[in-house]
């Protein structure tokens, strides 16, 4: 029986699921998190200790999570993915789509450069003319956002409004990244979540927000939508653009009716989208990364 390394802090409901989808392929999986794993360069042994596999690396590494920190230690999870890819063993998201998504400003350059929809977008380093281009957005009508440029599950995010908000114009060591706000359709605060796996959007819902922050972390109710082919391209494209094994893509539709790309995800989270939606997830990312990623090699 084969062995899989799913790399995060805290297993959860999320791991649960991992786990028993992997062992229904007939796989075991242990549950580990990259600040406990080590390089020992130069010695005879493996030169990547991951525990629980003393012996041997796992056959795959499912990526549910990479903790924050210091850039030197963030740097040094991200190397122990890269290293795995190196040394043969899939990972999967790997390292590469880990970093392109997790920083906001490369996946807005990306999904730009891709021709996708997306928001007008700012990252720059000089807060003051962060300050000029927020006072001249809001002169002009517009609403904001400030984001750091490293975050998830809405944490860190503020609407610019008026003019005494950019005392909170929210930076990330000194790099400020801002996004013209885009009001969605219909009443009250809404987006779309597709999740895509090798190619093909598998399922889809709606995010109707207590407030214009419509992460499920923070208490949007979801609700299942039908999978229009609009939705679905665009997720998929999205995700190709990435060069992702499987993402979460975040979409609105502005009030003209377009739809609009606002983050991909490279570790997303399905609880919410199982809820209302009759699909295992689980299931179908262990198949993927089984029958595509292992047995064909």
């Amino acid at each position: 029986m084969g062995n899989i390394v799913i790399f995060t802090d805290d297993p959860g409901w999320h791991g649960k699921q991992l786990r028993l989808a992997f062992a229904g392929q007939g796989y075991h999986s242990h549950t580990v998190s990259l600040t406990e794993c080590q390089f020992r360069i130069g010695c005879e042994q493996q030169p990547l200790l991951i525990p629980g596999f003393a012996d041997a690396l796992p056959d795959a590494a499912f990526v549910r999570g990479v903790p924050g920190g210091s850039l030197e230690e963030v740097v040094l999870y991200l190397d122990i993915l890269h290293a795995l890819k190196i040394m043969g063993i899939p990972v999967y998201n790997d390292g590469h789509a880990v970093e392109r998504s997790v920083d906001k400003g490369m996946t807005s350059f990306l999904l730009h450069n891709a021709g996708l929809p997306t928001p007008l977008t700012w990252v720059l380093r000089d807060r003051d003319e962060a300050l000029r281009i927020a006072g001249q957005e809001l002169a002009a009508g517009h609403l904001l956002i400030s984001k750091p440029l490293f975050g998830s599950q809405g944490e860190g995010i503020r609407r610019i409004e008026k003019t005494t908000d950019l005392f909170w114009l929210t930076s990330s060591r000194g790099v400020y990244y801002l996004q013209r706000f885009v009001t969605c359709a219909g009443d009250g605060f809404s987006d779309y979540r597709v999740f895509v796996i090798n190619g093909r959007a598998v399922a889809a819902m709606r995010r109707r927000g207590k407030s214009w922050l419509n992460n499920v972390a923070r208490g949007a109710r979801c609700e299942c939508v039908d999978l229009t082919a609009g939705l679905a391209d665009l997720a998929i494209n999205a995700t190709a653009a990435l060069a992702m094994d499987y993402a979460g893509v975040d979409i609105i539709q502005d009030r003209a009716g377009r739809y609009i790309i606002i983050e991909v995800n490279s570790i997303p989270a399905w609880k919410g989208l199982e809820s209302v939606c009759d699909v295992n997830i689980a299931q179908l990312l262990a198949e993927d990364l089984i029958n595509r990623r292992i047995n064909r090699q």
